[in-house]
């Protein structure tokens, strides 16, 4: 939610104002000649932003065109991140370019899942296992030594670019970045999550950074000897857990892509806790869908329960992500992934529900068929370790 600013909006500074000029520039751009020569200003001066630590301006800007001029809001929104995770380097006198990425993780467990700090070997297996599957011939890889949680992750720009430098340098040592772990913020536990292996590659300039951008290269090859390959190795780090490795991808796009499929993966996770909890089969289950508004419609959530009665044993929060509003069709997208999971009765309410929580716990509140938002329990038989999970 954007803070609320005192005093008179007219004053913008000298950093923010040239901020948004370069990015109304590049927005209103007629050609590539033109794009590159506004995109070369922005890139200098949002790197200075960052290499100094001036979020505020950053946002300031981001702030004003995303009210003003949306198409270039989207333009600085897209160089902020390009410059958080990318970035050159010399080394042996060659010209590097180095680029942050992530190795999303899907799990689900009725345990705690894990964040934790990677043995050295695990550390070593990965990253050779990502140097042969996913990433470039010509490239070198650095791996933080750490399992992230998403409360875990860098939590700005600035604060990306640190760790995007930082692992950019360990490429050129051949060694692994060891994670500082103090201070590091408590993980949220929740039944269904994203973990993240996080490092940065080093490729000589105008060679292939990923498999998939050579010419007997694919994502979807790259993506099955990656699951093949690191298994064994995230095994002994997950146990008691379900996983799903997706694709390494470029630092952001790897996380909205973990964000995007993380939704319809818990719901499925949540069906299949049900059955391994309680024994109810999915044919057994009802889902109640409700929309929950703010100043708009920001997410659907789903209760579960049994068609028998009209408990709530679990929920599910399916948020809209980027562009997606109320005429985004998720709801089809809901129904089917909890038929494919073998749920069959489905109840969409046509209701608009407040965004509520818990509180005594702070947990979101879920739908029932009455139109109610309740808070979801798990039944005693169940046991305490899952009364837990929200």
């Amino acid at each position: 939610m954007k803070r609320t600013r005192f005093g008179s909006r007219d004053r913008l500074s000298r950093d923010a104002a040239e901020l948004q000029r370069l990015a109304i520039g590049l927005s209103d751009s007629g050609g590539k000649l033109e794009d590159s020569y506004w995109e070369t200003q922005l890139a200098e001066i949002v790197t200075s932003l960052l290499k100094n630590g001036a979020e505020d301006e950053v946002n300031t800007a981001l702030d004003r065109l995303f009210e003003a001029n949306p198409r270039a809001h989207d333009e600085l929104a897209d160089m902020v991140e390009s410059c958080a995770e990318t970035g050159h380097l010399a080394f042996k006198a060659a010209d590097y370019d180095i680029q942050l990425f992530a190795a999303p993780v899907l799990a689900w467990s009725r345990f705690s899942i894990p964040s934790c700090v990677l043995p050295s070997a695990t550390v070593t297996a990965l990253a050779a296992h990502l140097g042969a599957h996913v990433f470039g011939a010509n490239a070198r890889v650095a791996l933080a030594n750490y399992l992230f949680s998403p409360d875990q992750l860098p939590r700005s720009f600035c604060d990306t670019w640190q760790l995007t430098q930082a692992l950019g340098q360990a490429t050129t040592t051949g060694e692994h970045l060891a994670v500082d772990t103090q201070g590091m913020p408590d993980t949220n536990r929740f039944l269904s999550d994203v973990r993240y292996l996080v490092g940065c590659i080093a490729v000589p300039r105008g060679k292939a950074l990923f498999r998939w951008n050579e010419k007997d290269g694919s994502k979807e090859s790259a993506l099955k000897e990656w699951i093949k390959q690191d298994s064994p190795n995230l095994e002994p780090l997950l146990t008691g857990c379900a996983w799903q490795p997706l694709l390494p991808d470029a630092y952001h796009a790897a996380c909205r892509n973990a964000d995007r499929l993380s939704r319809p993966y818990s719901l499925k996770a949540s069906v299949a806790f049900l059955q391994t909890m309680l024994g109810l089969m999915p044919a057994d289950i009802r889902a109640v869908v409700g929309p929950c508004y703010d100043r708009r419609m920001e997410e659907y959530r789903v209760g579960l329960g049994p068609k028998s009665a009209d408990d709530t044993f679990h929920g599910i929060v399916w948020p809209l992500l980027g562009a997606e509003d109320e005429a985004t069709d998720a709801a089809s997208e809901i129904e089917a992934v909890l038929r494919e999971a073998g749920v069959q009765d489905v109840l969409f309410l046509d209701h608009h529900f407040p965004m509520e929580f818990c509180d005594d716990c702070g947990a979101p509140l879920f739908p029932n068929a009455e139109a109610e938002l309740v808070h979801a329990e798990m039944p005693e038989q169940a046991g305490a370790n899952s009364q837990a999970l929200h």
